[in-house]
Parts: structure tokens; C-alpha cells; sequence
């Protein structure tokens, strides 16, 4: 459907929702595995709840487990989030041209559940005509009750388990940030800046001070990717 006027409809956002629900269904593994590491690193079942309600970012909460202690260090959080989700500004940028024309309101409300699979859908229909932004709303909302969904089935499987060490189940966390680390192209410039990202990592985890191997390693592997950029297909 073309059309020239930007707006944002309950039928456009029903629309993008049952469009999105498929893919949906994959997010919900990772919001139980999320669950589960959440559960396993000391966080009770609201405050896990709560992240994934009002972070709703899959690979910054589970790099915010890998840094929580009974002291939070709380910048270095910050500074990992910002890293892992620094995307969301050229993300931003390039729905700029289509989310300008509606109120702030409708604009931000919108940006709160944005992920990269409404995102990527959304900007193939704007090139193409669309200018019903329920796509991107319908579709976020999709997503973000399946992560929400997934974290607490991820809980009460916890809470149904007397000994989750004994299944393995504390190796999650680690396995999830190996599948994400494997999960990429197969190339050299990624297994250069993985390699990078991880020595950095285990360098600083005995040479810096506690928490600070993440953030070291994340900034690392970063600075190789932006000066080693991707050549175009």
C-alpha cells in the first residue's frame, strides 16, 4: 500500500504486529535464556522482569549480568550499553526522514521498541512507498512481548529446577555470548576483531581494575571494526 501521508494507525499497527509475530516466536528462546541467566546471577523474578520491560535489549542485558556484582559498577554498564547499542543512532537516523513528520509524542513512543528485525522490515517498506508507520510500532510491540514472555518462562523454569549446576544450566550465559560471537559472517576481518575484542579482554581481566575487562574488550573490538570497515557487496 502507497500512500503520501505519514501516520499511524490501530489497523496499520495490527498489521506490523501479526507480521512480525512469527519472527517473534525465535525471541522468545533468548528471553528464556536470558531468564535463566538472569536468575542464576542473583536477580529475583521482578527485577528481571523490569529489565526486559524497560531495557528490552537482548545482548546489553545479558553483557549487564556478565557485569553485575553484589557493588554495581554502574558506569561501566553505561558504557557497555552505549557500546553494544551505539547501531540504534544510524538506525535513528535513517527512520528520521519518515518519523519527523508526527508529533514527539508518537515519534518517541515509537523508538521505545525498536529492535533490529522491525527496523530492517520497516526501512525496506519506506523505500518501497509505505508511510504507515504501524509496521515499525506493530512489529516492536510483537517483539517486545515475546522477549518480556520469554524472560519470565525462562524464571519459573529456574524456579521449577532444585539444582540448575548439576544440568549445566550455569554455562547459558557463556553459551549464548559464544553462539552470538560465532553466529556472524565467517571472515577474516570478523575473526580479527573477535580475536582482538577477546585478548583485549582477558589482558585487562588481571592487568585492569575488576568489571573493566568488558568494556576494554568491547571498545577494542570496536575500534577495529570502525577503521576495518566491511567492503560493499
Amino acid at each position: 500500500m502507497i500512500s503520501a501521508e505519514t501516520r499511524l494507525d490501530l489497523n496499520g499497527t495490527w498489521q506490523g504486529f501479526k507480521r512480525l509475530l512469527p519472527l517473534s516466536m525465535f525471541v522468545v528462546a533468548f528471553g528464556i535464556a536470558f531468564g535463566l541467566a538472569a536468575a542464576q546471577t542473583g536477580l529475583s523474578k521482578t527485577e528481571a522482569l523490569l529489565m526486559s520491560a524497560f531495557v528490552f535489549a537482548g545482548a546489553s542485558q545479558f553483557a549487564a549480568l556478565e557485569l553485575w556484582q553484589v557493588e554495581i559498577p554502574l558506569l561501566a554498564i553505561i558504557i557497555t550499553t552505549f557500546a553494544i547499542n551505539a547501531r540504534h543512532l544510524l538506525m535513528g537516523a535513517s527512520l528520521y526522514p519518515w518519523l519527523r513528520e508526527i508529533p514527539p509524542g508518537k515519534r518517541y513512543g515509537i523508538l521505545t521498541v525498536i529492535s533490529d528485525a522491525n527496523w530492517a522490515i520497516a526501512a525496506q517498506d519506506y523505500q518501497q512507498g509505505e508511510r504507515n508507520l504501524g509496521i515499525l510500532f506493530g512489529g516492536g510491540l510483537a517483539l517486545w512481548l515475546t522477549w518480556v514472555a520469554g524472560t519470565w518462562l525462562g524464571l519459573v523454569l529456574t524456579q521449577g529446577i532444585p539444582d540448575p549446576e548439576a544440568l549445566g544450566l550455569d554455562m547459558v550465559l557463556g553459551c549464548f555470548l559464544l553462539t552470538m560471537a560465532l553466529g556472524g559472517k565467517t571472515n577474516l576481518r570478523n575473526l580479527v576483531i573477535w580475536s582482538v575484542a577477546g585478548g583485549v579482554s582477558i589482558l585487562a581481566l588481571y592487568l585492569l581494575p575488576p568489571n573493566s575487562h568488558v568494556v576494554a574488550g568491547a571498545l577494542a573490538g570496536g575500534l577495529v571494526g570502525a577503521f576495518w570497515l566491511e567492503e560493499a557487496p
